[in-house]
């Protein structure tokens, strides 16, 4: 198909500054940037605008996704209690959909033929946006230049720009690969790519290192609400408000930092630090919650629903079936987990130290020490009988047999 317009996933670096001019010149077409805003440093939006036309896009459209991204990804995500690999709490990830969701409707009301990313082929995210485009709209080509140029280094990207007079403040020296959001901030590269090294003090950039954080511990109560959170300290916020005030939070007592070697989706393994202060808390509080609210089965088949949505979500599959009937699940799930959690946050550490819920089975007068006249201990007797029948009834033939 000839391609005449196309839409670019523009952050405005040095990877997507040389993709507009590339696209224009091996697809004679026009290029129109979409900027999505999840909560990324604001130094990464400043001038994006006048970047995009400087490096030759006939507009850049910047659309502001914060909420739509708390509210519609991370909550889903935080009922499931996804966690991939038992670490990490999915920030890029859960960003993707969101995105690619927006660039669709952004292409399709623009006319374009064609989506295009500056993801590289070692990635997950080329599958995940490029899955998402497929699921939403696949009549939309999609171009992912770094899989069909042949520049691979910075400095050829640089000369390339330099030689077309198109202005970039990027630099040779780029020690790390950064990405954040609302949710997260993660870093990869520079000495992180030995796995024996420690990651240096430059690594961090949103939270207190745990050693520097203050002497004394900080108390931050949280509202929930059918599994969501809708207040901090007693003020009611929207899901973005209350991330980004417990990230604030959080971030000057260390809260929220891993270090981690992932299984990537194309097979690699690779390292990242993950700085996620709020998200941190917020699962702590959930889980809490659910401590008092869900039964001995009903946890445990959240439990089983989290490891299944957390590779669904990292392998980039949000818009599937699968995905809908796991949050229908959970949502039924998280139904009646409502309640107030008061967390400890000290050097690094989140403690819930405090939980109630009007839908709370905890009940003093059965789990007591003490002397209570609605348990009656003698009926446990038959209930270890039947429990063990199987074992019993297996040790009898046992037996038998060695007679």
């Amino acid at each position: 198909m000839a391609i005449k317009k196309v839409l670019l996933a523009y952050s405005g670096g040095l990877d997507t500054s040389a993709i507009v001019p590339w696209l224009k010149e091996n697809y004679n077409c026009e290029v129109i940037c979409f900027v999505a805003n999840v909560g990324q440093e604001a130094d990464d939006l400043e001038g994006v605008e006048e970047k995009a036309k400087a490096s030759g896009a006939t507009k850049c459209i910047v659309k502001d996704l914060r909420e739509e991204f708390v509210k519609d990804y991370v909550y889903p995500t935080l009922k499931t209690g996804a966690i991939y690999e038992g670490t990490y709490l999915l920030g890029t990830s859960m960003a993707r959909p969101v995105i690619a969701k927006a660039l669709v409707e952004c292409a399709l009301a623009e006319g374009a033929d064609a989506i295009a990313h500056g993801c590289t082929g070692k990635g997950n995210d080329q599958v995940r946006f490029e899955s998402a485009i497929a699921a939403l709209a696949p009549q939309l080509a999609v171009i992912a230049p770094w899989r069909i140029w042949t520049m691979r280094s910075r400095e050829e990207l640089l000369n390339y720009l330099s030689e077309r007079n198109i202005p970039c403040k990027a630099t040779l020296k780029k020690i790390y690969s950064r990405d954040a959001n609302a949710w997260h901030i993660s870093t990869e590269g520079g000495e992180l790519e030995d796995t024996w090294n420690k990651a240096s003090d430059a690594v961090w950039t949103w939270t207190v290192k745990p050693e520097d954080a203050p002497n004394e511990p900080e108390e931050v109560t949280v509202t929930i609400k059918h599994g969501e959170i809708t207040g901090v300290n007693g003020k009611e916020l929207s899901p973005y408000n209350c991330l980004a005030t417990l990230n604030e939070i959080a971030a000057r007592h260390g809260v929220g930092r891993v270090d981690i070697t992932e299984n990537r989706l194309v097979g690699m393994k690779s390292r990242g630090c993950y700085e996620t202060p709020g998200g941190t808390v917020m699962m702590a509080a959930l889980r809490a919650i659910e401590e008092l609210v869900l039964d001995k089965s009903v946890r445990a088949w959240r439990e089983k629903l989290a490891n299944e949505f957390s590779h669904l979500v990292y392998d980039g599959r949000w818009f599937t079936p699968l995905c809908s009937a796991i949050l229908a699940s959970a949502n039924d799930v998280e139904a009646p987990c409502s309640g107030e959690v008061v967390l400890k946050l000290y050097k690094g550490s989140v403690t819930a130290i405090q939980k109630r819920s009007e839908n709370s089975l905890f009940n003093v007068d059965f789990c007591t020490f003490g002397e209570d006249e609605v348990y009656n201990q003698a009926d446990a007797e038959g209930f270890i009988r039947l429990y063990s029948l199987p074992s019993r009834i297996r040790a009898i033939n046992a037996m038998n047999k060695k007679k």
